[in-house]
């Protein structure tokens, strides 16, 4: 009998403690989840802030290189339009690379704020989505 009641009184203590512990645990899940959420908003304004700026120096270097070219070609001299031309490609080039380092740079700051962030959230691994990182566009 005391056996019995024994047993019964420890299911009963089981009974009562183990939803707490799985919600406690389901909760911290919960907040670390969030947290991992909040890291990847972050991240994603970042990497859109920086693509906007991408393109829009890209689209500029693409305007000014139509407009170089097209004052190239009213010159007077075969020279004077050669020389136009090579300062036209040659600026054209330069803008493409700053544009693509810059974009390089803010992408990778991104990422980098964003895994020091959600270790600090401690999330289980697999609710990040950092293994897709090397989906981004990677400028030429």
């Amino acid at each position: 009998m005391k056996k019995t009641l024994g047993i019964l009184g420890f299911a009963l203590a089981l009974s009562i403690a183990l939803p707490v512990f799985a919600q406690t645990s389901t909760s911290t899940a919960s907040v670390a989840i969030s947290c991992v959420g909040s890291a990847v908003n972050t991240r994603e304004v970042s990497i859109d802030t920086a693509i906007s700026a991408h393109s829009q120096a890209i689209i500029s270097a693409y305007t000014v290189r139509a407009t170089a070219l097209q004052q190239a070609y009213t010159a007077s001299t075969t020279a004077q339009v050669k020389s136009a031309i090579k300062t036209a490609w040659s600026t054209f080039n330069k803008s493409i690379k700053t544009a693509n380092t810059a974009w390089r740079t803010a992408r990778n700051s991104a990422w980098s704020t964003f895994k020091t962030a959600s270790k600090i959230c401690k999330a289980p691994a697999n609710v990040s989505d950092s293994a897709n990182s090397s989906s981004e566009v990677i400028g030429q």
